[in-house]
């Protein structure tokens, strides 16, 4: 099964969980719940700038900042990237320490932080070797039912937020009969 990138580099998709045999995307409800919600994150952030060029540059000058091409990190907690900071955050991530935020919601504060800090990939470091096959020659996304899905996103949330709450592990009365 081949892993492949969706809009922008970084986040990787099992080609055959995503795509239909003739190459259509397959209809959201059939995806794996983290598929979906990285693929319909992706569709909020692809026209985003990227975030190092962001602190560098602010909202004042947004104009100058470059247009996103990769994504790493978890939904929401995402660093957005263009090809010229790219290398930093694998710097980061692999030299400094930054993989010890892998899978966590601080992942993107804490590039932000170093990235603030002076934080930057050396010159001439190499990062990732990116492999690209007819980048233009996208399916059609499918229509989203935006309401649908924030009703199913709000009731995982909860659901979550039930789970955590819960402690199992405590003795409670009549537990031991």
């Amino acid at each position: 099964m081949s892993k492949v990138s969706i809009g922008l580099r970084g986040w990787r998709f099992d080609e055959e969980e995503v795509f239909t045999d003739d190459g259509e995307l397959r209809p959201l409800e059939e995806l794996s719940e983290d598929t979906r919600k990285r693929l319909v994150r992706l569709s909020d952030i692809a026209d985003s700038v990227c975030d190092a060029c962001w602190l560098i540059h602010g909202d004042e000058n947004i104009t100058e900042c470059n247009p996103a091409e990769a994504v790493y990190g978890e939904p929401v907690a995402e660093v957005i990237l263009c090809a010229e900071h790219e290398d930093d955050l694998i710097y980061w991530f692999r030299e400094e320490g930054g993989d010890r935020y892998a899978g966590d919601q601080e992942f993107r504060d804490a590039f932000h932080e170093w990235f603030l800090d002076g934080g930057r990939a050396p010159e001439g470091y190499e990062g990732i070797s990116h492999v690209e096959t007819d980048p233009e020659d996208l399916p059609e996304p499918p229509e989203i039912d935006e309401e649908e899905l924030r009703d199913q996103w709000e009731a995982s949330d909860r659901k979550e937020m039930r789970d955590e709450e819960l402690d199992l592990s405590q003795e409670y009365p009549g537990s031991d009969d």
